[in-house]
């Protein structure tokens, strides 16, 4: 099959959220990232569904709600080391991985994901 957007390729809407799902339990038990983020994680899982849902290309809910992303920006405030980006992308393999989504098109997302998670690190330590 032909697609237009990864946001398609993945299925959509339900895939966005089944991915969020699986992947902010295991952001939460991470002794690195945990910490960064509020007891309440709802609210960020929220965001994250509306912007992964954009970014792949899918409809822009992110922006809709709150404006240009400028997600490097967005993530001054917290300590994102290379090591932190390592592990976010690892907490994301993982979740991709209890998807039923070929491991091609998990390996597809992870890629599309590296750059930002790189490009957010601010910090040596």
């Amino acid at each position: 099959m032909n697609y237009n957007t990864l946001y398609e390729a993945i299925g959509g809407a339900p895939a966005v959220r089944e991915i969020v799902e699986k992947f902010y339990p295991k952001v939460q038990a991470h002794p690195l990232l945990g910490p960064l983020f509020p007891a309440n994680i709802d609210p960020v899982m929220d965001k994250q569904y509306l912007f992964l849902t954009q970014f792949f290309g899918g409809p822009s809910l992110y922006s809709d709600a709150f404006g240009h992303p400028m997600m490097r920006g967005r993530h001054l405030p917290f300590p994102i080391t290379k090591e932190r980006a390592e592990a976010w992308l690892d907490c994301m393999r993982r979740a991709l991985s209890e998807t039923e989504l070929p491991e091609g098109l998990q390996q597809v997302v992870l890629e599309r994901l590296s750059g930002p998670a790189h490009h957010f690190i601010n910090t040596e330590d």
